[in-house]
């Protein structure tokens, strides 16, 4: 799902309640009803939706009694800043991920034990540090990402600056065409060409026969 339609889904309060409230425990629609306060009709209404999404989904007990619970983990962001608005949504990696491949990142991968309570826990305390760590380097790296667009606005004399932070940022995910950088950053590329070439008399990026890159 598209990261604005589930910005869209979670904007209403009462399926963030439902979500909050699945959370702790699967639940049957009555349960839900009772908890947020609208009519079951409301609540089949609201699971629907989030089952289409694909953050919930249903299972029926021996009595056909059908419960509800989360699906899986997801992380959404938004960000807001002098330079940029957008949302973005990410699902958890496969368990298989080899996270010693990421160039900025060393984190100790360590045995997760025999699957005691006590080994559990440790691990649990572990996780959640670093997930408080992660959280700190990353508003970190986006008050340093402004801090260097504030310096491409200063340095860049014909008031161009964000044009082209903008299209060094598009040029850090790979090479590209003047014609996919301009719908990358949404500008003209004639004003992307021009904005390019003087980068390159900088020294900055370089053209190559599958575009243009970073040097």
């Amino acid at each position: 799902m598209d990261s604005a339609e589930l910005l869209d889904l979670l904007g209403n309060a009462n399926r963030r309640r439902i979500l909050r409230l699945l959370a702790h425990k699967p639940c049957y629609v009555t349960e839900i009803s009772e908890y947020i306060g609208v009519s079951p009709k409301a609540v089949i209404d609201h699971l629907q939706k989030l089952e289409d999404a694909g953050l919930v989904e249903s299972r029926t007990d021996d009595q056909r009694r059908k419960y509800f619970s989360i699906a899986r983990n997801l992380r959404l962001e938004v960000r807001v800043s002098p330079y940029e608005f957008g949302t973005k949504s990410a699902y958890p990696a496969n368990p298989g991920l080899d996270i010693s491949t990421c160039r900025h990142l060393s984190i100790d991968v360590e045995d997760e034990g025999d699957g005691e309570l006590r080994d559990l826990a440790r691990e649990l305390e572990r996780l959640e540090q670093l997930e408080n760590e992660l959280s700190l380097a990353q508003r970190w790296v986006q008050g340093r990402v402004t801090d260097v667009r504030d310096q491409f606005d200063q340095r860049v004399e014909d008031g161009e600056g964000r044009l082209y932070a903008e299209l060094v940022s598009a040029l850090s995910h790979g090479s590209a065409s003047v014609r996919k950088l301009a719908h990358t950053i949404e500008a003209p590329p004639e004003m992307v060409e021009e904005a390019l070439e003087r980068l390159a008399s900088e020294g900055v990026v370089e053209q190559t026969r599958d575009g243009w890159q970073l040097r």
